[in-house]
This record gives structure tokens, C-alpha cells and sequence, in this order.
């Protein structure tokens, strides 16, 4: 295979898109309506999800995780600092304190023993992140906040698809969070969507989405304003039907194409289990990776990224710990696997743009050497 540009990312829109958008267009209907009320229940019927609210961003099913889970000014919320700056503004956001918890090396997941330290009289929450979709250690963080009283609220930004011991992330904890940014494995444009455990928290978090109104709830007067009285703050983070039109159209075919990066995983696992100044991530049985995103740990990472660059692949470094920035107080030093991480992760490209060609023309051009 001829020297090509393979990118790290891609964006993948469905061949039906451009159809379902249109007939979307021609009703000219693109608030939220019954098209996003669609896309939340074929997203509760691919991944068996139950309590399903389509929003506009990730980042806003974060925040409003944090609200529904009643987190306070001076309340900790404790979240690796390996993972987007998202995960830690949005506990800024609500006055709450970011406490970044150390990592397990081997997977770029939340460590447990590390959670269990940083816990205090104060810790209201945890954010566990399923780094590039591979799910945290569940049973172990669920048995801690039981324990604690704690709420947990899962980013599942990188692991929409991905299973632990055979329930889909999404069914796990009082709260998780997904996200349908562009280059994400289902995109709405950007979007995202929180999925509430309780019942009662997923109305709240439908009438919180749209301003504290609930819109079902809330008929128009003979003067054509709806009757509502706001008793609680609420927020602009509903879902429009033209992203929910989107996200139905990606959905076609999902699993399908998540198989397809499965198998390419398993691919790179084998090719790469030998080579020499590499060392893959662990994988356990018990659990299914979404694959977001493909890493490993490399010596000479710079030599790798040149080398591959030169062979037209992009490799690249994915979220360096947030907690470098100011805003979160600088620097933890006790983060003892997170500064070692840093030093040698990297990740070559996993999405649905990759074939077995590309696949094997990544594996060759590794194996020349760096």
C-alpha cells in the first residue's frame, strides 16, 4: 500500500442522512419535538437503555448529572484528570470542588485504591471516565459509594456501545453520561444524552433541559403562550430535532460498524502483542470496549509519531491530564500513575474509515521501526 493520510479521527455520516434530513427540512419543524422523542427511544432500544434524555452537548448531560445529583458549592466531586476539561469544569460550574484521583496505568481508568484515599466528609460524587470506552472497574466503584453514600456519575463520552459484565454502560449507575460530538462513534453534529437510573430524576432532567418547563405539561393558552411557573432553575440544554434526525440516521447500522472496530482492536491486539518498546493496555473479559480510541503505552513517543507521519498515519497523544490547567488548582503531585501515563501514551487510529487494509498498512509501518 502506497504512503497514505490516515487521520486519528474521522466524522462518520450515514449514506440515509442526507434523505431523513431533508424530509426533517421540509417540515420545517427543528425545535426539539417528536423527532428527538424518536432518537431517545432508538437509543434506549439499541443499547437497552432505559430513562434516556437526548441533550445538546455532553458536556451539558455532565452538568446536569451534577444537578439532578444535587452536587453544592463546597461539595467534592472526585474524577480523574486523565480525561477532556470537561469533566472538571462542569464541577466548577456548580461551585463544587474537583478532586482528581490517580489512574490505573494499565488502562487509563479511575483507580480504585486511589478513590478510596481521596474520599472525605465532603465527597458527593464520583466521575468515573471509561478512557477511550473501556469501562472502569464498576462492581469496585458502585460497592464504595453504596458505602459512602455517594452518587456516581459515569462519563461515558468515549463507550457509547460498550458492555461490563454483560450490561451496557448506560444501566449501570445512578447516572451516565454520553456524547455525540462530531468525531465521537455516533454523531448528532454535537449532542449528547444523560441516561437516570431513577425515574423520578428523569422527569426532573426532562423539565431541567428546557428551562425548568415541562413541556409536555404545558398546553398553550387561547393566546398562544404556554402555562407554566418555574419553581426551579432550569437550563437551555435541549436536543433539536435536526441533530436528533442525525443521530437516528448514525444510529442505522450501529452495531454493525462497532463490530467492525472490534474486530480491528482485536486485530492490532495480536499484531502488536510482541513488538518490542510497546506495551498494549490491559483488557479483562469481563467487559467490552467501545474503541474509541485505540492506545497503548510507547518508548521514544516522538520517534514513534515522526515515523508513523512519515508514512502518512497520524498518531497522536489524546488528553494530557486537565489538571495542568489553573483553573483546577494546578498540578496534584500525589498522582503518581497519571505523571507516568503522560510519558508514554499514544494512540493510532480506530474508526470507521479504518478497513483491514489500512489496518495492516498501520501494523507494517510500525514494525519498520521508530
Amino acid at each position: 500500500m502506497q504512503s497514505q493520510n490516515i487521520s486519528v479521527f474521522n466524522t462518520f455520516i450515514h449514506p440515509k442522512a442526507e434523505r431523513i434530513i431533508r424530509d426533517l427540512l421540509q417540515t420545517t419543524f427543528l425545535s426539539e419535538g417528536k423527532i428527538v422523542k424518536q432518537f431517545e427511544e432508538e437509543l434506549e432500544n439499541t443499547f437497552d437503555f432505559k430513562n434516556c434524555v437526548a441533550l445538546n452537548s455532553g458536556t451539558s448531560a455532565l452538568h446536569l448529572a451534577l444537578v439532578l445529583a444535587g452536587v453544592k458549592e463546597g461539595d467534592e466531586v472526585i474524577c480523574p484528570a486523565q480525561t477532556f476539561v470537561a469533566t472538571g469544569l462542569v464541577i466548577v460550574q456548580q461551585k463544587a470542588i474537583p478532586v482528581f484521583a490517580d489512574i490505573d496505568y494499565d488502562t487509563g481508568n479511575i483507580s480504585i485504591e486511589s478513590i478510596k484515599r481521596k474520599i472525605t466528609s465532603k465527597t458527593k460524587a464520583i466521575i468515573p471516565v471509561h478512557w477511550g470506552g473501556y469501562p472502569c472497574d464498576m462492581d469496585e466503584i458502585t460497592a464504595i459509594a453504596r458505602q459512602h453514600n455517594i452518587i456516581v456519575i459515569e462519563d461515558a463520552a468515549h463507550a457509547l456501545g460498550a458492555t461490563y459484565k454483560n450490561l451496557s454502560v448506560g444501566n449501570i449507575s445512578d447516572y451516565t453520561c454520553f456524547s455525540f460530538q462530531a468525531i465521537k462513534h455516533l454523531t448528532t453534529a454535537d449532542g449528547g444524552a444523560i441516561c437516570c437510573k431513577n425515574p423520578d430524576r428523569y422527569n426532573e432532567a426532562i423539565t431541567k433541559r428546557w428551562f425548568g418547563i415541562d413541556r409536555g405539561n404545558a398546553p398553550l393558552s387561547e393566546l398562544g403562550e404556554r402555562q407554566y411557573n418555574i419553581t426551579e432553575l432550569g437550563y437551555k440544554y435541549h436536543m433539536n430535532n435536526y441533530a436528533a434526525a442525525l443521530g437516528i440516521a448514525n444510529l442505522l447500522d450501529y452495531n454493525v460498524r462497532l463490530k467492525k472496530r472490534v474486530a480491528i482492536a482485536e486485530f492490532y491486539k495480536n499484531e502488536l502483542a510482541q513488538v518490542k518498546g510497546l506495551q498494549l493496555f490491559k483488557y479483562d473479559n469481563n467487559r467490552q470496549s467501545a474503541y474509541w480510541l485505540f492506545g497503548f503505552h510507547v518508548e521514544k513517543r516522538n520517534h514513534f509519531i515522526r515515523a508513523l507521519k512519515e508514512k502518512g498515519i497520524t498518531a497522536s497523544v489524546i488528553h494530557q491530564r486537565i489538571d495542568r490547567n489553573e483553573v483546577f488548582g494546578g498540578i496534584n503531585n500525589d498522582l503518581v500513575n497519571q505523571t507516568k501515563f503522560d510519558l508514554t501514551q499514544i494512540h493510532i487510529p480506530i474508526h470507521d474509515s479504518i478497513d483491514k487494509e489500512k489496518a495492516e498498512y498501520i501494523i507494517e509501518s510500525i514494525n519498520t521501526g521508530w
